[in-house]
C-alpha cells in the first residue's frame, strides 16, 4: 500500500468515517495510530522551515493589516492606495523644501575642540593641509581652531576648551574691536559648516586665513580705549 493510501485508510479509523462497514477498532487507538503514522518524516519533506513559515506568517499578517486599513478607507483599496501616493508625494515635497536633514546649531553653537589638545600652528598646518587637497570645509574648521588657540597662548583669551566659536568671537572683540566684526562672521561660518550640513568654500578660508594673519599682527586695544572709539564713532 502507498502512503498515501495508508493515510487514507489511518484517517478513516481515526475520525470513524468511511463506507467500508462499521469500525471495529476503538476511536482512541486509532486517532493514535494515525498520529503516529502521520509523525513520520516522509510526511514532512516538503514541508517549508522555520524560517519560511515565519516569513508566510509574517506576510499574513501584513496583507491582514492592510485589508483592515482598505476595509476602512473610503474607495477599498484605490483610495488606501491614493492616501499612500499623497503620503510620499507630500514626504517628497517636504525633503526638497527644507534640504538635507541636519543638525540645528543653537544660539550658541558646538564646541570648538575636541578631545585631543593641540597647538595654534598643528592646526594652522592641518588646516593648509586640507586646503591643498580643496577639503574646504575641514580646512576652514581647523583654521578657525587654529585661529583662537593662538590667541590664547598669546594670553588675549582665557583658556577654555568647551568654548563656543560665538563665546571665542565675543570675548576676542573685546580685545581687539577692530576685527569684532569679522571675528563674529568668521563664527557664524565655523558653526554653519559644522553643525548646519553647509560645505565650506574657498572664499570662506581665504577670509580666515587673512583674518588669521592679521590677528597675529594686531595689538589688544585697552577697554577705555575700545570705550572712546565706540563714543567718538556715534
Amino acid at each position: 500500500m502507498t502512503v498515501g493510501g495508508r493515510t487514507a485508510v489511518l484517517v478513516r479509523l481515526a475520525t470513524g468515517s468511511g463506507d467500508d462497514g462499521p469500525v471495529t477498532i476503538p476511536r482512541v487507538p486509532a486517532r493514535e495510530a494515525a498520529e503516529r503514522e502521520l509523525s513520520d518524516p516522509r510526511y514532512h519533506q516538503n514541508d517549508p522551515n522555520l524560517l519560511q513559515r515565519a516569513l508566510n506568517w509574517f506576510w499574513e499578517r501584513i496583507g491582514d493589516l492592510f485589508d483592515a486599513a482598505a476595509g476602512a478607507t473610503p474607495g477599498g483599496w484605490t483610495g488606501l492606495i491614493a492616501v499612500v501616493l499623497v503620503v510620499v508625494l507630500l514626504v517628497v515635497a517636504l525633503r526638497l523644501r527644507l534640504g538635507a536633514l541636519r543638525r540645528t546649531p543653537t544660539s550658541g553653537g558646538g564646541t570648538l575642540f575636541g578631545d585631543r589638545p593641540r597647538t595654534a600652528a598643528e592646526h594652522r598646518a592641518a588646516a593648509e593641509q586640507h586646503a591643498a587637497d580643496r577639503r574646504w570645509t575641514e580646512a576652514v574648521q581647523e583654521r578657525m581652531r587654529g585661529l583662537v588657540l593662538a590667541l590664547e597662548e598669546r594670553a588675549l583669551l582665557t583658556p577654555g576648551p568647551g568654548r563656543t566659536a560665538d563665546e571665542a568671537a565675543t570675548e576676542a572683540g573685546r580685545m581687539l574691536p577692530a576685527h569684532a566684526e569679522r571675528l563674529r562672521t568668521a563664527a557664524r561660518t565655523f558653526d554653519d559648516v559644522t553643525y548646519g550640513g553647509r560645505p565650506g568654500t574657498e572664499r570662506e578660508y581665504a577670509l580666515l586665513s587673512s583674518l588669521d594673519t592679521d590677528l597675529q599682527h594686531s595689538k589688544p586695544q585697552p577697554a577705555s580705549a575700545a570705550t572712546a572709539l565706540d563714543r567718538s564713532g556715534t
